[in-house]
């Protein structure tokens, strides 16, 4: 009686999360979200101006001003591609916001909502303005394809058996709280950030390459930064290279994906 009990709830438990999936924008993969687009959004920029109030942000205006510029064009195409894909509705709620944080670290992401940070240690490896569409691009391809979600939600079932984000917050803030800033590598004191599977690389890869290339920037320079990345990884990789693996494997996919790219590059 007690492993038919047992093997019922697992059969619940399994019905329960297959209920709790939805497919992720422009690609239709299912993902597990246990966490809604509203309480993704408010959170993120709870926490992002948290974030902004602690961490100093670069006074070299030229960069900045090359960070805002590129991100604003990745976000119009991202606005563009969603119209033309009858997804707009996904992006319903977005205060896009880039920022050049101070930091000597080689990283950079972006939250929920279109809160991108960039850390000025990340520069000399992108180079130029081109690099740097590649790492924006790739970042808010994560959040818009809602890995974060999908993330977030993995997290709630290992480490809180499954509780809603609102309730969580309430009842274990701090833990809660600790959870989502690991997952964008936020305060080294809060443990190893928690990594993007190899799906949900491709998927950034992919969606990151299509967006670079309508606004305006030559997908070709994706290989040149990953390549760089890679380089200048040596025996302790950067946060950003940590969970942002670089392969063989995964160059070849990116080559094979520039041609579709270049599909929707106009100079």
């Amino acid at each position: 009686m007690k492993k038919q009990r047992a093997g019922f709830f697992v059969l619940l438990t399994a019905v329960l999360l297959f209920q709790s999936c939805s497919l992720v924008p422009l690609t239709g993969r299912r993902q597990l979200s246990l966490v809604s687009d509203a309480d993704m959004l408010s959170t993120s920029f709870v926490q992002y101006g948290q974030f902004m109030k602690e961490n100093k942000l670069s006074p070299n205006a030229a960069q900045t001003n090359m960070v805002k510029q590129v991100g604003r064009r990745i976000q119009n195409a991202v606005t563009t591609y969603f119209a033309q894909n009858n997804l707009s509705q996904n992006l319903k709620g977005y205060k896009w916001e880039f920022n050049l944080i101070e930091n000597k670290e080689a990283n950079a992401w972006c939250m929920p909502g279109g809160k991108v940070a960039v850390y000025s240690g990340i520069l000399p490896i992108t180079q130029n303005e081109i690099g740097l569409a590649v790492v924006i691009g790739h970042e808010i391809a994560h959040a818009v394809a809602k890995h974060s979600n999908e993330r977030m939600s993995q997290a709630l079932v290992s480490q809180l058996g499954g509780q809603v984000l609102a309730q969580a917050l309430k009842q274990k803030p701090q833990q809660t709280q600790q959870i989502w800033m690991s997952l964008f590598g936020v305060g080294v004191q809060l443990g190893a950030v928690l990594p993007y599977n190899r799906l949900q690389e491709s998927e950034a890869d992919h969606l990151g390459l299509i967006f670079m290339a309508m606004a305006g920037y030559d997908p070709n320079a994706a290989i040149g930064f990953w390549q760089r990345m890679s380089q200048n990884a040596g025996t302790n990789p950067p946060e950003f290279l940590s969970t942002h693996p670089s392969d063989e494997n995964r160059m070849q996919k990116i080559k094979s994906e520039i041609p579709e790219a270049m599909k929707y590059y106009k100079k």
